[in-house]
């Protein structure tokens, strides 16, 4: 005589309820004893602070990461937004500012343009005298013949930067900006058209950009650090990036 066999189903049901339980109760535990995160300004910036220093000074030694403190707050928006967009390339900060909304933006932002620390040497490599020559002369004078401005026209006459998007130039490492200037020639950074530092860039030369990078990182701080007042400077080139920012418009 067969048996009947009994179905097997609310014990399987029963210890796959209990197993269920027993996850839900260890997320939880675990979501309890999980640290809360601070809503806070320090919190956000932590991320920037890591490589830039904590209050956004730089850090020298490194020769890459450049100092935030003190730079216009709509230049500092602006290029978290062009790495947003994918303008500008460097995983980290891709990956740091993918998420961040225009608000954290403009707060992160004007928390570093208020920072006022003091500067700090970066290492030079070995260039000639001709080199120095070559590069104060495009800082102050540009190379007329190639179309190419002084860096001064821009950035200001101590190249302290203008209010309210254009950066200042003394301070920065060697290295950074050599490698700056390279990634607008080779157009692997890039902002709101018309880009007019890749039309720069694109006329200088590989002994130009080392020349002009080393002129610039070797140069002695003017005593006013602060950048220019809007409207003290006429650029030579239309730049996009200009246009906004005498707008309001850095979204």
């Amino acid at each position: 005589m067969t048996k009947t066999r009994r179905p097997l189903r609310p014990r399987w049901f029963a210890v796959a309820s209990l197993f269920a339980f027993a996850l839900i109760g260890a997320s939880a535990s675990r979501a309890a004893d999980a640290p809360v995160i601070p809503d806070t300004l320090q919190q956000r910036i932590a991320a920037c602070t890591s490589c830039h220093g904590v209050h956004g000074e730089g850090t020298p030694g490194s020769g890459y990461f450049p100092r935030l403190a003190g730079k216009p707050a709509a230049y500092l928006a602006r290029q978290l937004q062009d790495f947003q967009n994918g303008l500008r390339k460097y995983a980290p900060m891709e990956y740091t500012v993918r998420q961040l909304p225009p608000a954290y933006i403009r707060e992160i932002a004007e928390y570093f343009a208020a920072q006022q620390v003091p500067y700090s040497r970066s290492p030079l490599p070995p260039v000639s005298a001709a080199a120095l020559q070559r590069g104060e002369e495009l800082i102050g004078k540009g190379d007329p013949a190639r179309r190419i401005p002084a860096c001064s026209s821009c950035h200001g006459s101590q190249l302290t930067g203008v209010e309210p998007s254009t950066p200042g130039l003394v301070g920065l490492p060697y290295d950074y900006l050599s490698a700056q200037l390279g990634s607008w020639r080779t157009h692997t950074r890039s902002t709101v058209a018309p880009d007019c530092m890749a039309t720069v860039a694109s006329r200088l030369s590989a002994a130009d950009i080392t020349a002009v990078a080393a002129a610039l990182a070797s140069r002695e701080l003017p005593a006013d650090t602060h950048a220019q007042p809007a409207g003290s400077v006429t650029p030579p080139l239309a730049c996009g990036v200009l246009v906004l920012g005498a707008t309001g418009d850095d979204s």
